[in-house]
Order: C-alpha cells, then sequence, then structure tokens
C-alpha cells in the first residue's frame, strides 16, 4: 500500500519522496487505525489524508472549521484534476443540493464540511448513502475546550462516528499541548490511543524578541537590512493599512491584507506578494492559512498575539524552503496592558451575547422560528449604532455565538458569482432555437467554463461580456433573466460580510450557553495568555526550548541563534555553568537584595570572572534591576491577574 501511495505522491504531488512523519501517518491510516497527527506549520498536513483517501475506494470527509482553507484545498485538488466539493454556512440550498448529489453519484473523491453542517438531518442522511473511507478531522484541537480554538460544534464529530464504525479517523493539528492531545484523542473516540508527532523544532528559525519604546522605527530598521519577503502581524484593520503606509513612505516595498478587502483585492494582493513584486505584507491573521510560500525570510509581530499556539503557528510560516529565516516579536508595556484589556473584552457576560443574539434577529426582522441557513448582509458599525453597542465586545460576540454554533460570520464575501443549468443539453439546445437572444450568452457560457450541467461553477461576468459583446450590466440583467426563467441556477457575487442563522431563530429565554464551559473556556484563554507573557519576560532560556518546551518536548537543545543564545554567546560561561550561578544569584537575591560586591564575594564556590560575566549578563537583560541605593534586586516574570 505505502508503494501505491508514493506512485500517487508522484503523479500528482511530483515529489519524489514524503516530508518526515507523513508515511507513517499514511501507513496507519491505510492500516484502519485511528490516527492523530501533529506537523507543525508547513509540515504537509494535507497529504497525509488525500494520499490515502486516493490509495483507497470511497469517498474522504474533511471537517473543517475555515472556509478560506476548504475553498483552497478544493481548488487545487481540482487543478489536479481530483473532484472535490464543500459544504459549509453561507452555501444557498441549490449549491448544496449540488454538492449532495455529487457525493451519491460518486463524483467526489473529497467533501469537507464545516462542523455546524454535521448535525444537519439531510447530512445525516447522506452519510448512509455515501462509501466514506476516511474521516479526516482537520485543526482537531478545536474539539478540546483547553484548545486555543474550542468550536463546541466539534464535540458533535463523535456522534458522527457512530454513523461510520469502521472507518478510521485522522485528527490533524499544528499545535497542541499534551493536555490537548488527550483530549482530543478522548473526544473524538479513540478505538487505541495513537499519536504521530513530527518535532516541532525548527532549526532554521532565529526567534527573537525586543521590548521597544518605538517599535515602528525597530520596524523600518529590521525590514531595510532585510533579504527577501515578509509577514507583519498586527491585530486590527486600521493598523494594518497605517502601518503599510508608513512602511511604503520609508521607501520600503509594503502593502496590507486583512478581511475588510474585498475578494477580489485580496487575491490579487496575495499573488503580487507571493510573486515577490511586493516585498512586504502587513496583515491581520486573516492573512496565512493556505499560504505555502516558501522563500519568507521573516515573520514579524508587531502586535502580540493571542497565545503561543498562535505565534508559532504564524512565526512558522517562515524559512518553509529551511533557509536560515527570522521571527520576530515586538512589544511594550502598553501592548501587555491591552492584551490583558482585549481578552476581557472578549468574554462578555452571557446576558450581553444573548442580548446581541436578540438584536441580529431583530435587525434582520427574522420572525422566531424561522431564517435558518438564510444569509443576512451585515455591517457591524450599522448594526452597533442602531443598538447602541460597543464595536469590539459586540464583534467578540458575535464570534462566540459562532463559537457556540447558534450563527455563522463570515467577514469575507465571496470570490466570484456562480452557475449551474438546470434544463439539460436537449432541452437547452430547444430553449436557444426558440429564444434567440439569449443564444450568444448560453454559448459563451457553455463554452468558457466546464461542468456547468452537474454542479455550480465560478464565473467572471466581465470575461463573459467581453466574449460576448456585452456590458458587465448586460450579462448581469441576462443571467437574472434566464435564472427566473429556471433555464440556470445564477448567484451573484456577495461583495459584504455575511450573517447566517445555523438554526432557526430561537427566542431568548430557549438561548443556552453552558456557564461551567464559558467560565472553564475564559480561564483557559487567561492561562494561554500567561503562558505568552512568560515567554516574552523569560530571558534566561533558549526562546526555541521554550516553545517546544510548551509543546511537551522537554529534552531539547538550545538553538544557539535566538536573542537569548547569541547574547549568552558573548560571555565566557557554558550553559551548565551559566544555569547554576545564575540560580544561585536569584535565590541569594530573593532573600535580600545586595551590593553587588556583596553578591560577587557570596559566590565563592564559582571563578570570580565567570560571576561577573553572568550578573552582567543578568543586568543587561533586565532579570537584576539596581534600586536608587545601587543594590541589586531579581526581577520576577510578569505575572497577571485578571480578575
Amino acid at each position: 500500500m505505502t508503494q501505491e501511495a508514493l506512485k500517487i505522491l508522484i503523479k500528482y504531488w511530483g515529489y519524489s519522496s514524503f516530508r518526515p512523519m507523513q508515511e507513517d501517518i499514511i501507513a496507519s491510516i491505510l492500516e484502519g487505525k485511528d490516527t492523530l497527527a501533529l506537523l507543525p506549520t508547513g509540515g504537509g498536513k494535507s497529504i497525509t489524508f488525500q494520499v490515502p483517501a486516493l490509495v483507497l475506494d470511497g469517498l474522504c470527509l474533511v471537517v473543517s472549521p475555515l472556509i478560506a482553507l476548504m475553498k483552497d484545498q478544493v481548488q487545487n485538488l481540482r487543478k489536479q484534476d481530483i473532484k472535490a466539493g464543500a459544504i459549509y454556512s453561507g452555501m444557498t440550498k441549490d449549491e448544496i443540493e449540488s454538492v449532495y448529489n455529487n457525493c451519491i453519484r460518486e463524483k467526489f473523491k473529497f467533501l469537507y464540511v464545516s462542523p455546524e453542517r454535521l448535525e444537519t438531518d439531510a447530512f445525516k442522511q447522506l452519510l448512509g448513502s455515501l462509501n466514506v473511507s476516511i474521516l479526516c478531522v482537520d485543526e482537531a484541537h478545536c474539539i478540546s475546550q483547553w484548545g486555543y480554538d474550542f468550536r463546541p460544534t466539534y464535540l458533535k464529530i463523535s456522534e458522527i462516528r457512530t454513523l461510520l464504525p469502521k472507518v478510521p479517523v485522522l485528527a490533524l493539528t499544528a499545535t497542541a499541548t499534551p493536555d490537548v492531545v488527550n483530549d482530543i484523542m478522548n473526544k473524538l473516540n479513540f478505538k487505541t490511543p495513537n499519536m504521530l508527532k513530527s518535532s516541532f523544532l525548527r532549526k532554521n528559525i532565529s526567534y527573537s524578541i525586543y521590548k521597544e519604546t518605538d517599535k515602528t522605527a525597530k520596524l523600518l530598521d529590521v525590514l531595510k537590512k532585510a533579504q527577501g519577503s515578509s509577514i507583519v502581524y498586527v491585530r486590527n484593520r486600521r493598523r494594518c493599512r497605517e502601518l503599510s503606509e508608513i512602511i511604503s513612505k520609508n521607501g520600503i516595498s509594503s502593502n496590507y491584507y486583512n478581511a475588510g478587502l474585498n475578494s477580489r483585492e485580496r487575491v490579487i494582493r496575495q499573488e503580487e506578494w507571493t510573486l515577490n513584486k511586493v516585498k512586504n505584507i502587513v496583515a491581520t491573521n486573516a492573512f496565512g492559512m493556505g499560504i505555502d510560500k516558501p522563500d519568507v525570510r521573516l515573520v514579524v509581530h508587531y502586535d502580540l498575539p493571542d497565545s503561543i499556539e498562535s505565534y508559532f503557528q504564524e512565526a512558522g510560516r517562515a524559512g518553509r524552503d529551511g533557509k536560515t529565516s527570522g521571527a520576530l516579536l515586538l512589544y511594550n508595556i502598553e501592548d501587555i496592558h491591552n492584551s490583558i484589556k482585549q481578552l476581557k473584552s472578549s468574554y462578555p457576560d452571557i446576558a450581553f451575547i444573548k442580548k446581541v443574539y436578540n438584536a441580529l434577529g431583530n435587525f434582520f426582522q427574522i420572525p422566531e422560528g424561522s431564517g435558518k441557513d438564510i444569509s443576512f448582509d451585515f455591517n457591524i458599525s450599522e448594526f452597533c449604532s442602531n443598538y447602541n453597542l460597543k464595536v469590539f465586545e459586540t464583534y467578540s460576540a458575535i464570534k462566540i455565538l459562532e463559537r457556540e454554533g447558534f450563527i455563522y460570520y463570515i467577514e469575507s464575501s465571496g470570490q466570484y458569482s456562480k452557475i449551474m443549468f438546470v434544463l439539460n443539453k436537449e432541452e437547452l439546445y430547444r430553449f436557444q432555437v426558440e429564444n434567440q437572444g439569449s443564444e450568444r450568452i448560453i454559448k459563451e457560457m457553455l463554452r468558457s467554463y466546464s461542468g456547468v450541467f452537474t454542479e455550480f461553477v465560478n464565473i467572471n461576468e466581465n470575461l463573459i461580456g467581453q466574449r460576448s459583446e456585452m456590458t458587465r450590466e448586460q450579462v448581469v440583467s441576462k443571467l437574472t433573466y434566464l435564472n427566473n426563467l429556471k433555464v440556470i441556477k445564477y448567484i451573484p457575487i456577495r461583495r459584504s460580510p455575511q450573517i447566517v442563522l445555523t438554526s432557526n431563530r430561537l427566542g431568548l429565554k430557549n438561548i443556552e450557553f453552558t456557564q461551567e464551559n464559558y467560565i472553564n473556556i475564559k480561564k483557559s484563554a487567561e492561562k494561554r495568555l500567561q503562558s505568552l507573557l512568560d515567554f516574552l519576560s523569560n530571558s534566561m532560556q533558549c526562546r526555541s526550548q521554550q516553545l517546544l518546551g510548551y509543546f511537551g518536548e522537554s529534552k531539547s537543545q538550545r538553538c544557539g541563534i535566538c536573542d537569548v543564545c547569541r547574547r549568552k554567546s558573548q560571555i565566557k560561561v557554558n550553559d551548565i555553568e551559566f544555569e547554576t550561578i545564575s540560580k544561585f544569584i536569584k535565590d541569594e537575591l530573593y532573600q535580600k537584595n545586595l551590593h553587588l560586591y556583596e553578591l560577587v564575594s557570596r559566590c565563592t564556590k564559582f571563578n570570580e570572572d565567570q560571576v561577573i560575566a553572568a550578573i552582567q549578563w543578568l543586568i543587561d537583560n533586565k532579570k537584576i534591576i539596581r534600586s536608587k541605593d545601587e543594590k541589586l534586586n531579581w526581577h520576577d516574570q510578569l505575572d497577571i491577574s485578571f480578575m
């Protein structure tokens, strides 16, 4: 079987061998074993289910929370002439029905679904008529309330497993702590615990953290010296645009990317950066999923990420070609205060969340007991203004409602309009004969697009207009006319964000949140932020060792290239000596603040030059602080009270 897998890898992907751990994961799945695979960002996770799915008969069912990633993978598979489809909130009933029909007729090899679709009766009925070979759970950490992106809808996957008792599950994630690993296997009802893990070590990435009063000046200095392309991550859209403009004004090639741009603009900007027409891209975390640019030399976090998981995943987009690259994080005290404030705002009271849900129903004029699967154009500024709500807290409430499975918030509008012919070829021929005015545009669509009789396909009204000598407006009018006559089904492009109710509107009394879950999720978020701030302030231990330790790899070697290692290499003390001396110094200063000469005199077990070098290093790196009376005191790591 593994030989067949290799042939498929060569045929469709053009690689002559698998990356580390890929072959082991594929072999495990082909043996029918439930498998949890931990592969870091850029480790080639999609290969681990796409290859065995092509070896086996039947359909590979992929659960994913990320619509953009689903669309990207479906598109990439189709480019390789592998049939695939996706079902997610925001699709019309006609689109969903088209996908279902293609699955039943065994036209698709892969079906991607968002987790909230799993609990619908229509989907459960569909499963009964499908020959499913693999159940793949992407972003599997979402099933754990201890994970950094817990989604209760993922808990429904265990119910799906009961409908597919003989189908192996492959759970994939790039970031999971030991607690989350165990939780994933339990929640997915693994028959036998089975984890295959590639080391999170990235030998070619130099992690560096700088506390800067003027972060912009530091960023400009770094970007001027940087070789190759870079990503600069920020937290909000406004800063995204403003920072990119500052970079450009300083003569450095730059553009920005966020979910507020229309789809075509996002595609253009991503392509310009991918093709190195633009050197640097300033982006929110909307940028990155599905990005596989191998020669990114630098990833900068201008703002603090939410967690170590987010940081590691985003920093891991650097140096996928194996060449030396950098991951730089800039922060100041204000950033820390803002992160704490933002975390508190991210978890508004349950009463407020229910209020937002009710206001959404009123805003869209949806009667109770209706509205399921209907998309509504949504302007959050207008919504907040109408109901006198704070934008950030409202946005947080909407994301919690989405996470809990009440709604789906599609911030990015669709890239294309779509059509599918309703009439079969014979009926269409008769229609053309009887309606000469529509013959030209129908012929152009048939020439330009394949598969239009079996599924919805993306179209470009401008292109159709050029080929049929019509304006875009005339094309839209003609397509609308054909849609009304039920010759085609036409779904025009949507340019604004969408809100979709995943079930009929509930009354306020029927909106249920599990209080314990809500509290635990909030505590987990606080714990993750504390871990991130400990990472910032721990300038004693190699950055790579800290990251690997967080993910359960406790026996790693120091990298030698991070900011901590580079500074340590400047003093003539080896790691063991330095750790021993610094621990002694810390214990002494915990008991009492001392003058330099007092501290040195107490370190009688060590070489005096080494002690002085270690003390100087600790002072330079702000682990030891001089008070006004010139005494030295130990500076503890950041400790946060979230109360």
